[in-house]
This record gives C-alpha cells, structure tokens and sequence, in this order.
C-alpha cells in the first residue's frame, strides 16, 4: 500500500516563528515512517515558501533557510492541484499531497489564515478550521463567545488603536472598573508575547503600548490570582479531555521566557486536585471547546483562585508540540505517545474530510 503524503508546515510570517521551528521539528521526527511520507515547507519570516527536503535538525536550530537544495514552492489553492507547486529552474511541478500539519503558531497560520488557503485548496488538514481558528486567536471573540456560553472568564475591556490618542483617560478609565493589577495583551497573539502586568497608571500605559506593538487590537484583563492549569483536547465528534496538568512558572507569569527560555518552570501531570474537581474542569474545558468550534485538538488553559473558582483564560487550537510542551506531554499521561498521537491526529484530519465531502 502507498505512503500517505503528509506536508508538515512550519516556520511564519509570526512572532512565534521559532517556536514553530521547534514544534515542527518534534512533530516530524515523531511521524511514523512507515505510513507516511513527508514533505517539509518552510515559511521564512518575510513569508517566502521554500521546499526543504534537508536534515530535520536544521529545521529545529533554523539553519534550513539556507539549505541550497530548498525550492521555492506554493500551496496551490486551486483544488485541482491538490498540492504544492515547486519552481526550480524556470521548471514547474506539482507535488500532490494528501494531508497538511500546519505547525504554525499565531498569526498568519493559527488564526485561520492557513486554514482558509486549505480548504480552497481542498486538501485535509490536522486541527481547527477557518472560524474557530480566527476566534480563537482574538481575545476579545473568544471573551465574548465564552461570556455569551457561561464559561467565566476574567473581566476585561478592549482598547483599540485610534484610541491612542486619548490613552490616559482610557487607562484611567479601565483601571477604575477593573482595578490593579492588570494584565495587558495583544488581542491576536500567542505564547506570552506582548503580555505584560501592570501594577499602576505609568505601567499600564507601557503596557499598552507594547501590546499595541504587535497588534491594532489590545485586551487588558483583571489580574487573577491562582493556580495556573491546562487541559488537553483532543476529537471531532466525540472529543475527549486529558488529566489537568498544573504549571508552576519560575517568574511572576508565565511568559515567553518562562515557557521557552528558563529552565526553572515545573510542569505537574496530573496536577494535585480532587477528582471532582478534575472532572469539572475536564468538562468545562469541552464546553469551552464545543463552544468555540474546535475540532481535531486544543489546549484549554485555565485559573483555579483560592476559592475553586474555575477562570478559562486561553484555548491555543495549534499548541506548542515541543519536547517539553504541555499538550503532548498532557497526552502522554493519557498513553499516547508522541508517535501515536502525531498519527491518530493525521488520521482524524483525513477521516473527517472524507465525511465532510
């Protein structure tokens, strides 16, 4: 029986790109070999598309950018193609693939971008579609659908960037209604970046403006003390969630430094809870997904306060997939190792466009 072609993508035009190197990495050393063959595309910074059919290392350290046998290539989305086009020395191929993992993460790749060019093209593809990509990436969609589903969620307002010129009264304004501390945000990003706390009116107003810097949209939320936990989604139809796993971040939140540059973050799976309340947030976190319209696989971060209030604070529907990230490790404790889950995530992708066709 032939291989299943599978195109791994990674790499972006995002501040998220190297993560993705690293996730991309993992991901295709973990593919079964004997089902599938894979075909690597790189997506550079400046958002040029390169085939690379080099050493997977050279992906992880991003040393596969200058690989002189990498051919510039597109995802054609005209479904006839069915796959990417290469062009090599004024020649032009075709290279037919059957499933996409579109190991991108944050903007232009997780935000619906991605998934809107494959499902022109026709072509499967692991994860969430167009729509619940897209609300999921914004801040202030994903607020508004949870607020409107039940799910709590911290209270929070929006700051849009014409308002800058009336920023203090607006800090001011914001901070009377949600008081400090407060945490400021990109409404259109990931992994921390652009996140920062403030503690009063000169900081917010910095934080604001770093978070301005990355995106036109900007979410300040009230702060929220308590245990920081995740959840592992996994299914279409029928979807399941993981044990909760607990982080305790070396540094006062978990930010991108915590997550991917200090060795000090704990990860703890299962986290130390009573069943019932696993279970709650279990099934909170599948409301939360159902809500959204999630489907193939997300990971849904959470508060726990003193008082076991449960506090939904994040859905990332393309998680990191690192050695050391939360929603394969999630998964593991589960007894689906890397190898099996990268597998049953390929499969469900295909299996549900054949339903869905």
């Amino acid at each position: 029986m032939s291989k299943i072609r599978v195109a791994v993508l990674f790499g972006g035009v995002s501040s998220e790109h190297d993560i993705s190197l690293r996730s991309a990495a993992n991901v295709i050393r973990n593919i079964p070999e004997e089902k599938y063959d894979v075909v690597c595309v790189g997506i550079t910074k400046k958002g040029r598309w390169l085939y690379y059919p080099g050493d997977v290392n050279a992906i992880e350290n991003g040393e596969w950018e200058r690989d002189p046998d990498c051919t510039s290539t597109v995802l054609s989305p005209d479904p006839i193609h069915k796959g990417l086009i290469t062009i090599e020395n004024g020649m032009v191929s075709v290279k037919k693939i059957d499933v996409v993992f579109p190991v991108l993460h944050g903007r232009n790749g997780e935000d619906g971008t991605i998934q809107g060019l494959l499902e022109l093209a026709k072509i499967p593809y692991v994860g969430c579609g167009l729509l619940a990509s897209a609300a999921c990436m914004d801040k202030t969609v994903t607020h508004t659908i949870l607020d409107y589903n039940g799910i709590r969620t911290a209270k929070w307002r929006m700051l849009l960037e014409h308002e800058m010129n009336r920023l203090t009264d607006k800090c001011r304004e914001i901070a009377q209604a949600l008081g400090y501390p407060l945490f400021v945000k990109p409404a259109n990003s990931g992994s921390s970046i652009g996140v920062s706390r403030a503690e009063d009116e000169a900081q917010l107003i910095e934080a604001v403006k770093l978070a301005f810097s990355h995106d036109d949209k900007v979410v300040v939320e009230e702060c929220i003390e308590g245990r920081e936990l995740e959840v592992a989604v996994f299914g279409y139809d029928a979807p399941f969630a993981s044990f909760v796993g607990e982080i305790c971040s070396c540094k006062d939140f978990y930010d991108y430094d915590a997550k991917y540059v200090l060795d000090g973050s704990e990860l703890s799976i299962p986290a130390e809870l009573t069943l019932e309340m696993n279970r709650e947030i279990q099934q909170v976190a599948l409301r939360a997904y159902k809500a959204m319209g999630c489907k193939g696989l997300s990971r849904v971060d959470f508060f726990l306060t003193e008082d076991n209030e449960i506090i939904l604070n994040e859905i990332n529907t393309m998680p990191g997939f690192t050695s050391i990230s939360m929603y394969p490790k999630l998964m593991r404790h589960l007894g689906m190792k890397p190898s099996y889950l990268i597998d049953k995530l390929i499969e469900q992708a295909i299996d549900n466009n054949d339903r869905a066709c």
